[in-house]
């Protein structure tokens, strides 16, 4: 019997081996037939192919599927043993292999009892069961955990009783007859356990033992899937062109700063890219059309959490094409190619423009799980005789902005409020003022004495909070209070989650759409200079095009 082919998407070809029959469901063909190791499925197939003739499987997956209990990282594990030594990885062992020879290769996770071991592999984890007479025995006593081994032996069902709920192959294990030790482990650093807490320092200095881990295993996997998935989608569904462009490059003006790289002749260097950005466009005047890649890119700047000195980026460009072109493409993409294991996600994506996004919420890339909105409470202050808030809206565009935190009071500690104002200070260059609400309405902070009863009840009302909340006020430009409070808010929020407050779901994905950002934005160096938002190539709509000439100093008005 000729093994099953599955296809995913229109054209990947995928071999379902030994007992994964059960992973087709319905096709619509009358016969298939092989062609050295490959089985090819036809519509109204009656014979194999004379010689000379091609048949071409079949990328039109409307008359072939999978069954949709079954989740691509499961055939993954079934697939994993093809042009291989095993017969089958650990993770795939089931019930339906009972009786079945196997053969396994894999690492000791842990002995039991001298009497079983758990034999690991990329797919999971499985109990081998040792015979406790003979040389087996003999074998895996004193064997050191994450040696790697080779076992051989019959798949029966566990005792009644004894079945582990929280493994996959909990229902089965394999009675060995044959164990071959392939390399013997020497002491390791650390377990490799999960539940083992390991600095990043160890983890990086042994990274081959970091890189077995559960976790680090399925992420690196997932990364794989959903790059298949990418191309899959953007070549075979949407006629892309995948072009890898070069990493050595001259220096482009603005933006990040550059990594070089000498070259043989004296002065001379390369650039490494930040993005294939010239590339690009150098293709759509080329006529490609529509481009796109897994880039490479390079910016020799500080590490932050959202932007590393080297890092990947899924690179696309269009021509002939609108924002709402290029809107529904990334919103099926990620549609498309989004792990079957994470849940579904729903299109369209929810959009704000960018001073929507600045104003409530102080970034330009918000996090939308939470609320913690900021809030305009200058009306609060029109009569106030605090110094530095009378001067902050006497100036053009100021304002006084505020953050209510929630329980703010009750959960945050002194040290935690002293973080905050350390962040105002070192990376804003800002004061912010800090309010705690007592039960009585009354406010805890050195402004209280200042406030009238008026000012301090049109502040709570205005702010929205209630007793054991927080207040944090700043007081400035907009351009510069925003950014301050967007920072705080997320500060805030990762205080009060380490102080067990759910707050924030972890595995919640809220995508937004971020439109009509300023073409320029004045230079934090000198405000009187304009800076692209983004970059050069970028923009602005047709309907303010005519400012670029008349004022394009009101760079906020310019959008792209």
């Amino acid at each position: 019997m000729s093994p099953p082919v599955a296809y995913i998407g229109r054209s990947i070809l995928y071999r379902a081996l030994g007992s994964c029959a059960q992973l087709v469901r319905s096709f619509s063909v009358a016969r298939s037939f092989q062609i050295g190791k490959t089985v090819f499925f036809g519509k109204n197939c009656t014979c194999p192919p004379s010689p000379g003739e091609c048949c071409k499987p079949y990328t039109d997956h409307s008359f072939l599927d999978l069954d949709p209990r079954i989740s691509q990282s499961h055939l993954q594990q079934h697939l994993g043993s093809t042009f291989s030594l095993r017969s089958h990885s650990c993770g795939e062992l089931c019930p339906t292999h009972v009786g079945q020879e196997v053969t396994l290769y894999g690492w000791v996770q842990y002995v039991r009892q001298d009497l079983f071991v758990i034999m690991r592999d990329f797919s999971g984890l499985v109990q081998i069961l040792i015979p406790q007479d003979g040389a087996l025995r003999k074998t895996l006593f004193g064997l050191p955990l994450e040696s790697v081994i080779m076992v051989r032996g019959k798949v029966q069902l566990r005792p009644k009783g004894q079945e582990n709920k929280t493994m996959s192959t909990g229902e089965i294990e394999v009675s060995a007859n044959h164990l071959e030790v392939l390399n013997k482990s020497r002491k390791l650093p650390f377990e490799m356990k999960d539940f083992v807490k390991k600095s990043e320092a160890l983890r990086m200095q042994y990274r081959y033992l970091d890189l077995r881990s559960l976790q680090m295993q399925y992420n690196l996997r997932l990364r794989s899937r959903l790059v298949m998935k990418m191309r899959e989608y953007l070549c075979n569904l949407h006629g892309f062109v995948d072009v890898e462009t070069p990493t050595l490059f001259k220096r482009t003006p603005g933006g990040a700063k550059e990594f070089v790289v000498p070259s043989r002749e004296p002065g001379k260097f390369y650039s490494l890219p930040q993005s294939p950005q010239q590339f690009k466009q150098l293709l759509m005047v080329a006529g490609i059309d529509r481009y796109f890649q897994i880039a490479r890119c390079y910016r020799d700047e500080g590490s932050k959490p959202d932007r590393q000195p080297e890092f990947t980026q899924v690179d696309i460009e269009m021509s002939f094409v609108d924002q709402a072109g290029i809107q529904a493409l990334i919103e099926g993409l990620v549609q498309y190619s989004w792990p079957e294991e994470k849940g579904t996600i729903s299109t369209p994506f929810p959009s704000m423009t960018y001073e929507e996004a600045m104003k409530e919420y102080g970034v330009d890339k918000p996090d939308t799980r939470f609320a913690m909105k900021l809030i305009d409470v200058s009306k609060a202050f029109g009569d106030t005789e605090i110094q530095f808030l009378q001067d902050a809206l006497q100036q053009p565009g100021g304002c006084v902005l505020a953050i209510q935190v929630p329980d703010g009071a009750k959960h945050l500690k002194g040290k935690d409020l002293e973080a905050l104002q350390e962040t105002a200070k070192a990376q804003f260059q800002q004061e912010v003022s800090i309010l705690q609400v007592r039960p009585d309405g009354s406010l805890k902070s050195p402004l209280s004495k200042f406030l009238s009863d008026g000012a301090r009840l049109q502040l709570l009302q205005m702010a929205g909070t209630g007793a054991g909340d927080l207040i944090l006020l700043a007081a400035g430009t907009a351009h510069r209070v925003r950014p301050l409070l967007g920072k705080l808010r997320l500060q805030c929020a990762d205080l009060l989650e380490s102080r067990g407050v759910s707050l924030r779901d972890p595995s919640a994905f809220h995508f937004l759409w971020v439109v009509d950002f300023p073409l320029f934005l004045p230079s934090e160096d000198d405000p009187k200079q304009l800076e692209s938002a983004h970059h050069p190539f970028t923009a602005p709509v047709p309907e303010d095009t005519h400012l670029l000439y008349s004022d394009p100093y009101k760079s906020e008005r310019i959008s792209s």
